[in-house]
């Protein structure tokens, strides 16, 4: 184990327990200044494949992936800043150092080429300005349920922005965190878009909605919106990425029951990233993962073998 790698310890009294996850071991790595969390799976000596999770979740939204994929990759699933198991700071919420965090944690693992990529929600945007600022470490990207950065500020996209209502909520100073620690809206939130009603169970809700309930995780959260509405999202809009360019092979992989992102985001992607190609998939809502794991899977495998 490399240096700045502990292994599973106490967590705070606070702090719910770890799912747990046949297959998979936990440890805490300190990079860029914080303690994150790491769970993985597979063989160490196989090739490498780093999944980034969203929002509301942890590294606990790959789980279905761990029998499918963990005999061939050495899948590892870290905690964003903040949220699962991982040390919450005060600030730093930007995506961008959010991503800084992530090649920290690369750099401390000694996983510095060959990397097969695949993030979801807010960590499949995390993985697309991955992909931009170290393209080097990478294979390719797997891109679950998330728009791309090359967004162009048009009239007609302003219906697909109403539907970011909810962050609102969650951002507000004060409001948004004690929403978040109830947990009505988060639960209503994962299960409304769901076409499988079996694809989170009430343990696997609670596996989320428990480390929420955690005071300063709440403020994690309300403080990751508040970061991309206040600063983020008008100079994107603008054209923060307009002029930058992936040579990578990206899937964005879409499951159109999407509640939170509507398709007329997806678009316009062809001049800066020539090699990505869009699939959407009918049967599944925003959490394809939960839903459509061998799907998921199966793209996996198409774009980095194994």
């Amino acid at each position: 184990m490399v240096a700045s790698v502990r292994p599973q310890r106490a967590l705070p009294p606070a702090q719910p327990a770890l799912p747990e996850v046949p297959g998979v071991r936990h440890y805490w790595v300190v990079a860029h200044g914080l303690e994150l969390h790491v769970a993985e799976a597979g063989d160490p000596t196989s090739p490498p494949l780093l999944l980034l999770h969203g929002w509301p979740q942890h590294w606990y939204e790959w789980r279905k992936l761990v029998p499918e994929l963990g005999e061939r990759f050495r899948l590892v699933m870290p905690d964003l800043a903040g949220f699962g198991w991982s040390e919450v700071p005060a600030h730093g919420y930007e995506k961008e150092t959010l991503a800084g965090d992530i090649l920290a944690l690369l750099d401390r693992l000694g996983l510095e080429s060959d990397v097969g990529l695949v993030g979801h929600d807010w960590g499949g945007w995390i993985g697309f300005l991955l992909c931009l600022r170290a393209p080097e470490r990478f294979r390719g990207y797997l891109a679950l349920n998330i728009t791309h950065p090359w967004q162009r500020f048009e009239l007609r996209k302003l219906p697909a922005f109403a539907r970011f209502w909810y962050q609102l909520a969650v951002a507000a100073p004060h409001v948004g965190a004690a929403v978040i620690r109830d947990g009505r809206l988060v639960r209503r939130l994962l299960v409304r878009d769901l076409h499988h009603r079996d694809a989170l169970t009430s343990g696997d809700l609670d596996a989320y909605l428990d480390v929420l309930a955690v005071p300063e995780r709440a403020r994690a959260s309300s403080l990751l919106y508040r970061t991309f509405l206040a600063r983020e999202l008008w100079p994107i809009v603008r054209g923060r990425y307009r002029d930058a360019r992936l040579e990578l092979p990206v899937t964005l992989l879409f499951g159109t029951g999407d509640g939170f992102i509507a398709t007329d985001l997806l678009g316009g992607f062809e001049r800066n990233a020539p090699r990505m190609r869009l699939e959407l998939v009918p049967d599944s809502g925003h959490f394809i993962a939960e839903e459509k794991p061998e799907l998921v899977a199966a793209h996996v495998g198409r774009l980095f073998g194994g």
